[in-house]
C-alpha cells in the first residue's frame, strides 16, 4: 500500500520541488492525515499546531529535497518529530500541565494482525490513543512501522536509531497491544460473532 502511495506522489514530489503549490497540496492532502496521527502519540493536544508547523517548515525547505518520494515520507515524519519534541520542551519551560499522552508515554514476533485490530476496533481517535498508552519509543516505532508504513530504515532514520531497536521496540509494542483488554474484548467478540454463524 505505501510503495504504491510513493509511486502514486512521486510526479507531485518532482513537482512541488520545483515550486509548483497544487502538486505541494497533493503531498499535503495525502500524507497530512497520517502526520496528524502521528503527532497525536507525539505531543498530544498540540498536534494539530504541530503539524501546521510540520508543513510550515517542509514547505520552506522542500527546494532543497533531493531523494525519493519514500526517502521524503521518511524526512517529513523526521521534521515532525522534532517539531514535536521541540513542543514537548516548550510546554514544560511554560511549566504547563504536561500533556496526558506524554505523560502516558513517559510512564513506561506478534503477527501484524494486532496493528490492524487496534485500527479497526473503533475510530481513529480510540486507535491512536491505545498506541499512546505504550511507552514512547514502542508507540513511536508501531504509529512510524504500521500506521505511516515507513519500513524499519526509516522508521529508525526517523527517530535516530538502529534497525534492530526499531525492531524490538515495534515488537513489544504489539505485544502490549495484542494484550489490552480492550484488544481482547474485539477478538472475543469476534470469535463469538464467527461462531453464531457456524
Amino acid at each position: 500500500m505505501q510503495r504504491a502511495l510513493d509511486e502514486d506522489l512521486a510526479p507531485a514530489l518532482a513537482a512541488a520541488i520545483e515550486g509548483d503549490p497544487a502538486s505541494f497540496a497533493v503531498l499535503w492532502r495525502a500524507l497530512h492525515p497520517l502526520v496528524l496521527r502521528y503527532l497525536r502519540v507525539v505531543c498530544g493536544d498540540a498536534a494539530e499546531d504541530v503539524a501546521s508547523e510540520t508543513w510550515l517548515q517542509v514547505s520552506r525547505d522542500l527546494s532543497r529535497f533531493r531523494g525519493t518520494s519514500t526517502a521524503f515520507r521518511v524526512w517529513l515524519f523526521r521534521v515532525a518529530r522534532h517539531r514535536g519534541i521541540d513542543e514537548n520542551r516548550r510546554a514544560w519551560r511554560r511549566h504547563e500541565e504536561p500533556h496526558d499522552a506524554v505523560d502516558r508515554l513517559q510512564a513506561s514476533a506478534v503477527v501484524p494482525d494486532v496493528a490492524a485490530e487496534v485500527l479497526e476496533i473503533a475510530d481513529t481517535d480510540r486507535a491512536v490513543g491505545l498506541i499512546a498508552s505504550l511507552p514512547r519509543e514502542q508507540a513511536e516505532a508501531v504509529m512510524l512501522r504500521v500506521v505511516a508504513g515507513l519500513d524499519v530504515a526509516g522508521t529508525a532514520r526517523v527517530l535516530g536509531k538502529r534497525s534492530g531497536a526499531i525492531r524490538i521496540a515495534t515488537m513489544r509494542g504489539l505485544r502490549r497491544l495484542a494484550e489490552h483488554p480492550q484488544i481482547r474484548d474485539y477478538r472475543n467478540a469476534a470469535a463469538e460473532d464467527g461462531r453464531d454463524e457456524s
